[in-house]
């Protein structure tokens, strides 16, 4: 049986989404993944684009809320960010909260001049989020 995991953002537009993308990516076999955010912001077009640059699709994932999900238990609910630790809903059942956060990308490329001066923030954290998820859940002990 695959472990469920739910990973939290603001907006559900970067980080979690490439959470999500990662894991049904290298760990599909023993993960079942969501994604979703406290606010929908739409999914953001640099992080599908630094994701395919690494080989993982995750242009037909969408922006959803907590309460557009199949109502489950999951056994981890992942909050890759301090808004959504903040606001975190209460999961019934066993799961087991954690918080790891990450840079925010749209907010470090605000300044950027050009899109490849972007894409240095956005690579960077999907490589951050990419090392997290291949230990996971193995890291949590």
């Amino acid at each position: 049986m695959t472990a469920k995991v739910l990973f939290l953002c603001t907006g559900n537009s970067c980080r979690s989404q490439m959470a999500e993308g990662w894991v049904r990516h290298l760990k599909g076999d023993v993960l079942d993944a969501w994604s979703a955010g406290i606010e929908k912001h739409g999914l953001n077009p640099l992080a599908v684009k630094v994701m395919a640059e690494a080989g993982v699709d995750i242009s037909s994932n969408n922006s959803k809320l907590i309460e557009d999900l199949p109502e489950q238990e999951y056994d981890y609910v992942v909050t890759v960010c301090d808004h959504a630790r903040e606001s975190c809903p209460i999961f019934p059942g066993k799961g087991q909260v954690i918080h790891k956060g990450f840079d925010d990308p749209p907010r470090l490329a605000v300044g950027a001049t050009s899109e490849e001066e972007a894409l240095v923030h956005y690579r960077r954290v999907r490589d951050e989020i990419r090392d997290f998820v291949k230990q996971f859940p193995e890291n949590l002990s």
